[in-house]
């Protein structure tokens, strides 16, 4: 086992920090006693009998510890733990015993992480009892008669005695179990998902670059598997006091280690770019127990990632991968669901029927809400929900064929050849991959063969660019391409409502560039090949008109 730099190792009272006599090994002790035990105890008239305690108590009315995420209910420290607060929550000179109320003087005060005041709401809660109905209803404890005999004390309740042993410092902080691994941790809790999360397997490393991920620990082990539990979480004087965070923004909780000094990737400088999900925008909506939780804006880390159960397992088109597993979604018929089964469910959360963002193109059909648009009883719609209708799509390239699913991600995501996977930041609008020019109309001229790819790279990652653009050059000879690019025409998302003659092959025409006929009202007829539309250049002069009738391409 690797030992930390600062773990104290130590055998019985006399050789622990407990020891504030004048022979006491720490540097917060008396020179006016050497008695080692009489500042917690004496063998007379004690107060409580038992343990012959030798404190009075300060009377304090104590904060306690709150979260919508408790299923426990903590009431005023009692028992043991009412007996540590006795020097622990700061109220009472550590020389001022009951049977000497004459308090010694100590050269040295107590240190700040072990002054827990009497604000315990930063600080694990104790004096809860824990039963099976709490076990139940939590759904990630273990079953108290599974619990070794000196975890609860006689009343069944938590105490500060189940994790710490005040006359033993074997393991440091007198914890009564090692915490690599969060050994201790895991003698209660029994999280979900964890066995294969890559909190608890990552071999990584702090590579020394400020901020260090793990300063809010007294004596941090060397790797992420060996921190677990708290490489975010803080036991006592938490920052962030729900859920015992060791950070206030819920973001400096991941991005202290996802910014390339622990993690593999750097996913803070993905925050940076200019299109992001602005993790950063919100501080303290987030709640893991909000109901209609797509009602409500806001986007932190937790919305896409469960850090109990995050990993690097790949799957396949709808379904999950690793990174997003045990996230809630919204699924395709606008139900909430926990936990999503499918990618795009998780972000139907935002872009569906409370969508957080605008539309940047007005088209004749469909709507800002993408789990309509990508309903699989449209007319037109990307392979996001099920495989396309087309059962013979043209111009696509390997691995892509006809049954080919997609993810949302598999066009939004971090842009760069090592960038993240998933869609935290790009330099590309809409958090987009690739390029695809949402100029309204590009104005390639003459040359728009040549710069078609570049100007639309992304839509070229599935689609062959000499296929689309041999199809568009029939048309009118590709007269069209010199002004307008793939998105005034076609809608990368899909859209309800329409006919097949009309809005195939993703057809949702940009209003601002294409007018329909004037006389007759229509814009396209595929099974006759023929156009009837209305286009303008950038200055709303008409550059083409076709007939009523129509014109053959």
């Amino acid at each position: 086992m690797l030992i930390p730099v600062n773990k104290v190792v130590g055998q019985g009272i006399s050789q622990s920090r407990h020891n504030l006599s004048a022979s006491g090994k720490g540097v917060v002790k008396t020179m006016d006693d050497s008695r080692v035990c009489i500042f917690c105890h004496t063998s007379h008239s004690s107060n409580p009998k038992a343990p012959l305690w030798n404190r009075g108590r300060s009377g304090a009315i104590y904060t306690l510890y709150n979260s919508s995420t408790l299923d426990a209910k903590p009431g005023q420290p009692d028992g043991t733990s009412i007996l540590c607060l006795s020097c622990h929550d700061g109220t009472v000179a550590l020389g001022n015993t009951y049977k000497n109320p004459n308090s010694m003087s100590f050269a040295h005060s107590m240190t700040q992480r072990g002054n827990l005041g009497t604000d315990l709401s930063d600080d694990h809660p104790i004096s809860f009892i824990y039963d099976a109905a709490l076990a139940t209803t939590d759904g990630e404890l273990k079953d108290p008669f599974t619990l070794e005999t000196h975890v609860l004390d006689y009343n069944g309740k938590l105490q500060c005695t189940s994790c710490h042993d005040s006359h033993k410092d074997l393991e440091g902080n007198f914890l009564k179990r090692s915490n690599e691994f969060s050994e201790l941790c895991f003698t209660c809790h029994d999280v979900n998902y964890w066995d294969n999360s890559s909190h608890n397997t990552a071999l990584n490393t702090w590579n020394g670059t400020a901020p260090n991920p793990w300063s809010h620990l007294d004596s941090p082990f060397n790797t992420v598997s060996q921190n677990s539990c708290s490489n975010c979480h803080d036991t006592h004087n938490a920052a962030g006091k729900e859920r015992l965070l060791k950070r206030v923004a819920e973001e400096d909780n991941c991005l202290d280690c996802h910014n390339g000094n622990t993690s593999d990737k750097d996913i803070q400088a993905e925050f940076l770019k200019p299109f992001r999900h602005d993790v950063y925008a919100y501080t303290g909506i987030h709640d893991p127990m909000e109901s209609n939780f797509y009602k409500t804006k806001h986007i932190e880390c937790a919305d896409c990632h469960n850090a109990h159960a995050t990993n690097s397992n790949e799957s396949e088109a709808p379904l999950v991968k690793g990174a997003n597993l045990g996230v809630k979604g919204i699924s395709r018929s606008g139900m909430e669901v926990n936990p999503a089964l499918n990618e795009y469910e998780i972000c139907f959360k935002c872009h569906s029927d409370n969508p957080v963002t605008t539309e940047y193109t007005t088209r004749y059909l469909g709507t800002s809400n993408t789990r309509i648009d990508f309903n699989p009883n449209n007319i037109s719609m990307h392979p996001v929900i099920e495989k396309g209708k087309n059962l013979n799509p043209r111009g696509l390239i390997l691995p892509y064929n006809a049954i080919s699913q997609i993810y949302c991600s598999s066009c939004h995501a971090s842009n760069g050849e090592n960038a993240s996977k998933g869609p935290h930041g790009s330099i590309y609008p809409r958090i987009l991959k690739a390029n695809y020019n949402l100029d309204k109309t590009p104005s390639l001229g003459k040359a728009w063969p040549a710069l078609l790819e570049s100007n639309f790279t992304l839509c070229f990652e599935c689609h062959n660019i000499n296929i689309v653009t041999d199809i568009h050059a029939q048309i009118s000879e590709g007269h069209f391409m010199e002004i307008i690019g793939c998105n005034t025409c076609h809608d990368p998302h899909g859209y309800e409502g329409g006919t097949l003659s009309e809005n195939g092959y993703g057809i949702n025409f940009d209003r601002s560039v294409i007018q329909p006929n004037p006389i007759n009202g229509r814009m396209i007829d595929l099974d006759q090949k023929k156009c009837f539309m209305t286009c303008h250049d950038p200055r709303g002069v008409i550059n083409y008109t076709h007939s009523a009738e129509g014109s053959d391409y």
